[in-house]
C-alpha cells in the first residue's frame, strides 16, 4: 500500500503544482509551499480522514511529514 500511496501523493502534487504555479509570500518564508498544502488537504479528503489529529498522525507516520 505504501508504494500506491506514494504514487498517489506524488502524482497529486505534480498536478497541483502545475496548476498553482510558484510560491508567493510576504515576510517569513512558509514551511510548506501552496502546492504542498493543497496536495495534503486533497489527500486528506481522498483518504477519508475527517479528524485533523488522526490525519496528522497518519501523515507523520506514513508520509514522513514534519509539522
Amino acid at each position: 500500500m505504501t508504494t500506491d500511496l506514494d504514487t498517489l501523493i506524488t502524482g497529486l502534487y505534480v498536478k497541483v503544482d502545475d496548476e498553482i504555479g510558484g510560491m508567493r509570500w510576504l515576510g517569513r518564508p512558509p514551511r510548506l509551499s501552496d502546492s504542498e498544502l493543497v496536495c495534503l488537504a486533497v489527500a486528506q479528503a481522498l483518504l477519508g480522514f475527517t479528524s485533523e489529529a488522526r490525519w496528522l498522525r497518519f501523515a507523520r507516520k506514513n508520509l514522513g511529514l514534519r509539522i
